[in-house]
This record gives C-alpha cells, sequence and structure tokens, in this order.
C-alpha cells in the first residue's frame, strides 16, 4: 500500500471513535463501558494483518458492527451486574450539549424502509436520561435494533449483521422497541414531543421551559418550600436515586409529588449550609449539579411534560460522576 495511502486509512480509522463513542453510550447508558467497547474494537482491527485489513471494503461499517456486536455482549452481561446493583441503576449523566450529541449516522437507508418520522429518534432525544432510562426495560437486541436502525439510521440489513437474527425479524424487534418507548411516555409528554419535532423554535421553547421548572425547582429547594415544590411536580411524579452502595441515596423511587417533596425538604434541611446547585446542561437537558463543601456531590435529571416535573433521576454514585468533576 502507498505510504500516503495507509495514512489516509489510519485517519479514517482514528475518525470513526467518536462515532462509536456515541454509539456505544446509547447502547450501554454508560460511557465508561462505552469507552471499553470501543477499546475492544480498535484492538481487534489493529490484531489483523495488512492484508486482512486491506480486504475490508468499508472499514468504518465494520468498525459501527464490531463495537455494536461488543456492546450486544456486554448489555447480557450488564443485566445480570445490575441485578446485584445496590439501589436503583441510573445511566450515566454527562455535562453538556454538543460533543456528547454528535455522531456520523449510518447509510440513510433506513428511512426508506417504511418507517413513520415521528418514531424516528433525533441523536439530540437518544441521548435524554429519560429515553436512556426508558432503554433500560428493553431486551438487549432491541434496544440494538432501535438504536442502530431508528436512531443512526443503520438499515435492518446491517443490524441483521450485529444481532445475527433476520431483516424481518430485526424490523420486529425496533417495532418492539417503540412499543415499549411509547408506553415508557409520561402522559402528556405525546404533545411536548411533538412540540419538539416543529423545528428549531419548538426545541427551544421546550428547553426554556424545562429551564424554567429546573430553576424554580432549585429556589424551592433552597427556601425548603414545600408548598412551592407540591406545585412544580406532576402528581404522579417519580424520584429516583443511584448511589451505588457507595453513598448514602435512596434504595428505592419515591412516588408522588408530597412524599417527594417531603423528603426533598428533609434533605434540604440537613445540607442547607454545606450544599449548592448550579443549573448545568445534563444529558443535553437542563438539569443540576449538587456541590457539597465544593465537591461534586450529585447530578439531578430532570423529565418535564404537561407544565410539571414528571421525573427526577438523582446519580449520586461518584464513580458515574468522573466527568462532573472538573464543572
Amino acid at each position: 500500500m502507498d505510504p500516503a495511502d495507509a495514512a489516509a486509512s489510519l485517519d479514517e480509522i482514528a475518525g470513526e471513535r467518536r462515532h462509536l463513542l456515541n454509539l456505544g453510550y446509547r447502547l450501554l447508558g454508560s460511557l465508561a463501558e462505552a469507552e471499553d467497547a470501543v477499546q475492544e474494537t480498535y484492538a481487534r482491527w489493529y490484531a489483523m494483518s495488512r492484508e486482512q485489513q486491506e480486504e475490508i471494503a468499508a472499514p468504518a461499517a465494520w468498525l459501527t458492527r464490531v463495537a455494536s456486536r461488543i456492546c450486544l455482549d456486554l448489555l447480557a452481561s450488564a443485566r445480570v451486574r445490575r441485578e446485584r446493583y445496590v439501589g436503583e441503576w441510573i445511566p450515566e449523566p454527562l455535562p453538556g450539549r454538543a460533543e456528547w450529541l454528535t455522531g456520523r449516522p449510518g447509510s440513510g437507508v433506513a428511512s426508506a424502509e417504511g418507517v413513520d418520522p415521528a418514531d424516528r429518534v433525533t441523536l439530540d432525544e437518544s441521548v435524554s436520561m429519560a429515553f436512556l432510562v426508558a432503554l433500560e426495560a428493553m431486551t438487549p437486541a432491541q434496544r440494538v435494533a432501535l438504536i442502530l436502525h431508528d436512531v443512526f439510521e443503520y438499515p435492518f440489513t446491517e443490524v441483521a449483521a450485529v444481532t445475527g437474527r433476520t431483516p424481518a425479524a430485526c424490523r420486529e424487534l425496533a417495532s418492539a422497541a417503540r412499543r415499549r418507548m411509547r408506553a415508557a411516555r409520561p402522559e402528556g409528554a405525546d404533545a411536548d414531543a411533538d412540540a419538539e419535532h416543529t423545528g428549531s423554535s419548538g426545541i427551544a421553547a421546550s428547553t426554556a421551559e424545562q429551564a424554567a421548572l429546573v430553576r424554580d425547582f432549585q429556589r424551592a429547594w433552597h427556601a425548603q418550600d414545600l408548598n412551592a415544590l407540591v406545585a412544580l411536580l406532576d402528581p404522579a411524579a417519580v424520584f429516583t436515586a443511584d448511589g451505588g452502595g457507595v453513598v448514602q441515596a435512596a434504595l428505592h423511587p419515591i412516588h408522588g409529588a408530597a412524599q417527594i417533596a417531603d423528603f426533598i425538604v428533609e434533605v434540604a434541611r440537613q445540607v442547607a449550609h454545606s450544599v449548592t446547585l448550579d443549573e448545568r446542561l445534563v444529558n443535553g437537558r437542563p438539569g443540576l449539579l449538587v456541590r457539597k463543601d465544593g465537591e461534586t456531590s450529585a447530578v439531578y435529571a430532570f423529565d418535564v411534560a404537561g407544565g410539571r416535573i414528571t421525573r427526577i433521576w438523582v446519580v449520586r454514585n461518584p464513580e458515574k460522576l468522573r466527568l462532573w468533576e472538573a464543572e
């Protein structure tokens, strides 16, 4: 191979890293696990001889296929590990927006495969905490089919190569995953989702609404205002915390606006003089970063529907907060 061609090939391979990380994070819900999967993918590529590499017509597609298979295997083992997890397991929250939401879509063939545009999931939407949590209720194969096809727009023939099933079976997997995703939406979320698909102004308005609710939540926390918290929360709201058995956190979800407000006020009273809450983007959506005595203590992610907070996810496990230390 000509040295210039070899350099171009290396650049092409290295240039897929961000795409693979984006894919791996959505499949696994953990950036640390996604990094391991990407590292293993590259290890398999470089373990091949130059002749074997040259026989691969589309290296980028090969890397995606291998990384997806590795993630599929990891998902199966992760389900076993999470059954032994202390308390509730929440996906690793990511700070900011742009870097984690970019990813090179697939071939674009998926758009011609009869999928209703309303079921198409954007890269932005697919990294939200609500979406990632809903994925946890799916089988590994359903999760892979939904992410590869509906998010990254790979055709079902490519999904079949990853899962070892027929394209028709993969189409059914994606359909079942969409049904699970719709069932996971709180009442009133459909209208919000429609607003987010109306263009940039719709997205901005929805983000602004959530930011305002999060800001009001922050004020009510600091004021220890029970009534204000209840007013902000949907009556059927759910609060879920993840301490991983490493730090103190609610072991089971808390249901109902009044119960959640009582819990939050009690926590606020206990840490009133040592904790600060700062507004931050969490997985691209307005959330809160909690610092205790100047050190990252927790990250709050929210879901909003019908003008109220419907879900609160609190990640306290320090192993999932490493990216937030510099925030």
